[in-house]
């Protein structure tokens, strides 16, 4: 097939070279007309020829007609003016003489023709595709925010693909220069503080934001601008992403709350970084799971010698495997299924693959389902903990990092209460250890497993309601590449001890965050889509806190890392104090297992729901 088109194109070619020379030839020289012919009919093979090949060589054929531009047209004129001067020197010195006013007149007709032909076959397919669809009422109508070089590749985009039944109706930009201008037909008509008012007048559906230079604080201010539209928002992916190859200017996507938090690109040292992976044995738990799989993306970047991929869960650690081998085909990636419960098989791991550093993500995190079944909460978040951190030091390596979070700081549930227990072995364990043992925390990850944004998108898709705990509720939200990243830069500070807390920037009210997206999504909250209050779950607190009155607070040299002081506890009344509550978990109570726990751990303290006010009815 392309074959066949590309034999008919060149035909047209050489008819639309020789009518050019016939045409020149009747022009100015019709009294003499037969006689040129006569002379011309002689050269026009090779002249049509010497054209062929200049058109080949200028890549003519290689282009779609339909999406003919710039570079098409450049081509054009390049290889119709090469092919001009061969054919003026072959005519003028080699075959028959052809006046030199007829050879050079006829180069112009040429590019006029050829170029012509192609950019009516343009108008043509647009007006046969686009004009139908134009004023159909099943079109998504699309305001484009920036009419730079992003812009116009979304509109063509929109333009050559009608199945995405969209119709730009209009281009917004703040460069006054383009104001009025036009872009493949479509019409620089605004500001970007004329938005809501030209969405409004244009009955706008969709608005894409297509500027991916825009910074972090500039683009919070244009989706602010755009979210007092009933408009649906989409965004193009930032400069970052689309230089390092992780999306194109033409992968339009939905604005989502990352896009909101304005967080800046994370800045790593990673010469400290390297010091304590590169060539190491790095062993990661829970390395299927959002925070875990991230991770290991960061760390094979550091170009370990091995990366053990450690869950018990086998489809997600079975993925991230098959994404490392892929990507990094040099690094050695094994994934290994098993339970941090299971002493054994960890003492087996760290024998076979004499493991130098160990980033601890594995736990059970569901604060609902862990109030609900608190002897598995213990069994695996502080048990298999000690089970971890035990082999850790008796293989004595290097670095062992543990994921902790926020919900860990004056808990009222008992996973928070678990992860609180957990930083206690882990600081205890460091004191009798030559490990660096050290616990990283921080708040929610948008995206993780079990966040409440998926949640919330699926609801919204389902038409609502959206379900709110209380209006008043409050979290912190970090994107999970800028914790992982975050977490390997805190392992490069680590001395032993240390709880380092993430710069998690401002909480965010999840109420807020319900409405934002259910304005990106283009609905009105409470009118399009409702928002339902159901009050706040057992365990559940208003707002989280990230670190102990008592642990104070310290700088590192990371503007986004800060480290709370050793809160030590003896190692051998901590085991005492641990194997009664072993002792504990073959009873049937979970009250008693709960009440340990308090006894345990001094700052858990387990908050009745009735002394939260909770007003369902909003």
């Amino acid at each position: 097939m392309k074959k066949w088109r590309m034999l008919i194109l060149a035909c047209v070619d050489v008819f639309l070279v020789n009518m050019a020379y016939l045409i020149v030839i009747n022009m100015t020289y019709s009294d003499e007309f037969r006689k040129i012919v006569t002379i011309y009919k002689d050269d026009f093979i090779i002249v049509s020829l010497i054209y062929l090949i200049s058109f080949f060589i200028f890549r003519m054929y290689n282009s779609l007609w339909h999406l003919t531009g710039t570079d098409e047209f450049l081509l054009g004129v390049g290889g119709s003016v090469l092919a001009g001067v061969v054919s003026i020197i072959y005519t003028r010195f080699i075959g028959s003489v052809i006046p030199l006013n007829v050879s050079v007149l006829s180069v112009i007709l040429v590019i006029c023709f050829v170029l012509g032909i192609r950019i009516a076959y343009r108008v043509y397919r647009r007006m046969l595709i686009y004009m139908p669809y134009k004023y159909s009422p099943d079109q998504k109508r699309v305001m484009i925010v920036g009419a730079g070089s992003a812009g116009t590749m979304i509109i063509n985009e929109i333009l050559s693909r009608r199945d995405l039944k969209l119709n730009p109706v209009v281009l917004i930009d703040d460069n006054p220069y383009k104001k009025r201008k036009r872009i493949s037909g479509v019409k620089v008509q605004g500001t970007t503080k004329d938005i809501p008012m030209i969405a409004e007048e244009k009955r706008i559906d969709l608005i894409i934001i297509a500027i991916p230079s825009l910074k972090n604080e500039e683009k919070m201010k244009l989706i602010d601008i755009c979210k007092q539209t009933k408009c649906k928002l989409q965004i193009i992916p930032g400069i970052y992403e689309i230089i390092s190859g992780k999306a194109s200017v033409s992968k339009i996507k939905d604005v989502e709350l990352e896009d909101l938090l304005g967080r800046d690109p994370i800045l790593l040292d990673n010469d400290g970084i390297s010091d304590y992976i590169t060539g190491k044995t790095v062993l990661v738990t829970g390395g299927g799971g959002s925070i875990g799989s991230e991770l290991c993306r960061q760390i094979v970047t550091f170009k370990p010698s091995k990366l053990i991929i450690f869950d018990i869960y086998e489809n997600n650690a079975y993925d991230i495997q098959n994404e490392l081998w892929s990507k990094y085909p040099n690094i050695y990636v094994k994934t290994l299924i098993g339970s941090i419960r299971d002493e054994k098989r960890l003492e087996e791991i760290f024998d076979e693959y004499k493991i130098d550093v160990v980033f601890h993500a594995a736990a059970h995190k569901h604060v609902p389902l862990m109030e609900d079944s608190p002897k598995e909460a213990i069994k695996n978040n502080v048990f298999g903990t000690l089970n971890l951190a035990r082999q850790a030091h008796n293989h004595n390596i290097d670095k062992f990092v543990m994921i902790s979070t926020d919900k860990a700081v004056n808990p009222t549930n008992i996973m928070g209460a678990t992860k609180r227990l957990c930083e206690m072995i882990v600081q205890a364990m460091n004191k009798e250890s030559k490990t660096d043992f050290v616990s990283v925390r921080f708040g929610n990850v948008l995206g993780s497993n079990g966040s409440v944004v998926p949640l919330f998108k699926r609801q919204i898709a389902e038409g609502g309601p959206v379900t709110v705990t209380h209006q008043n509720i409050t979290r912190y939200f970090m994107l999970i590449p800028e914790a992982s990243q975050l977490v390997l830069q805190a392992g490069a500070f680590a001395k032993g001890g240390e709880i380092f807390v993430l710069d998690m920037g401002k909480p965010v009210k999840i109420y807020d965050l319900a409405c934002d997206l259910i304005r990106l999504s283009g609905f009105e909250p409470n009118k399009d889509i409702k928002i339902k209050f159901t009050g706040l779950r057992p365990g559940e607190k208003l707002y989280e806190e990230l670190l102990m009155s008592e642990e104070g607070l310290g700088d590192t040299s990371h503007n986004k890392i800060y480290i709370g002081k050793p809160t030590f506890e003896s190692m051998d009344k901590l085991i005492i104090k641990l194997n009664m509550l072993k002792e504990l978990l073959k009873e049937d109570s979970n009250e008693k297992i709960k009440d340990m726990m308090e006894n345990i751990v001094p700052t858990y303290h387990r908050v009745d729901k009735s002394e939260v006010a909770i007003d369902k009815d909003k």
